[in-house]
């Protein structure tokens, strides 16, 4: 009788047998203190490779951080807010008090609602109260060359972006083969000479990102500047303060004049 050439191996379920034998013989005596020293060194540890990772690699465990720390932010502001509302221990005043605030708490806002807090409501809202309320649309095809590519020039699904453009200081641009949308080094712009209606001074600050464009989500999500345009910007040297007496970081500001005509953007900001 002839043999098989080769076995056909049955994989077998794979039990417990950490979690077992930590019940019958028990753990190391210092296996909390061990494990508690892994969890310290964890955040050093991704922060380093966080640091490391190149490329794509890079980019999504960057994203994935970013995320994370958005998320534990938010957690943290919403039990700072918890207790924004609070029983007042005044005693209540002598003197007769109307029945349909007999069976009322006395509460008090600790907080006051401050700009910050009804600039996050506009925002949501994608609403604000801008210098130039209506612009004048553009077409895509002004925006956007089409650049011919090929051996002979026949693919036709490149485009070149003939206005003003922002981009982060992490960007890197994708393999040119691959660009689907060219922003020209020489239309990329990093400040705006933004001016304080009440002080009616012109500073040139820092831009942090394109908040939104008018004329569509493509052109907000390229991160094209045109006329209207709110962006946001570093106005952290202005030494503006909340209520709360917080620094405030990053305003809006509307763009008011068409940069790719003057070779520099000018905006308002949006107080």
């Amino acid at each position: 009788e002839r043999t098989a050439p080769f076995a056909f191996t049955v994989t077998m379920p794979q039990n417990e047998h950490i979690e077992l034998f930590q019940k019958r013989y028990g753990k190391r005596l210092d296996h909390e203190e061990k494990t508690r020293k892994k969890e310290a060194r964890s955040v050093h540890k991704k922060a380093e490779y966080a640091q490391k990772a190149l490329g794509i690699k890079g980019k999504l465990y960057a994203k994935k951080r970013y995320a994370e720390k958005v998320q534990m932010k938010k957690t943290l502001a919403m039990h700072a807010e918890s207790d924004g509302k609070r029983k007042s221990n005044d005693e209540p005043k002598k003197g007769a008090i109307p029945a349909y605030l007999l069976d009322r708490e006395q509460a008090s806002r600790s907080k006051v609602l401050s700009n910050t807090v009804k600039q996050k409501r506009k925002e949501k809202a994608g609403k604000w109260e801008v210098p130039l309320p209506k612009v004048r649309p553009i077409a895509e095809e002004e925006v956007f060359k089409v650049l011919r590519t090929g051996k002979r020039k026949r693919k036709q699904w490149k485009r070149m972006i003939t206005k003003a453009t922002f981009v982060g200081q992490s960007f890197t641009r994708t393999n040119p083969k691959y660009e689907r949308f060219v922003r020209p080094t020489g239309l990329r712009f990093k400040k705006a000479h933004v001016t304080h209606p009440e002080l009616k001074t012109t500073f040139c600050l820092e831009i942090i990102g394109v908040k939104k464009n008018p004329n569509g989500q493509t052109m907000t999500s390229l991160g094209v500047i045109t006329k209207g345009t709110v962006i946001e910007v570093n106005v952290s040297e202005l030494g503006l303060v909340t209520p709360g007496g917080k620094v405030v970081w990053g305003k809006y500001a509307q763009v008011t004049n068409n940069p790719e005509n003057d070779g520099c953007i000018n905006a308002v900001l949006l107080v």
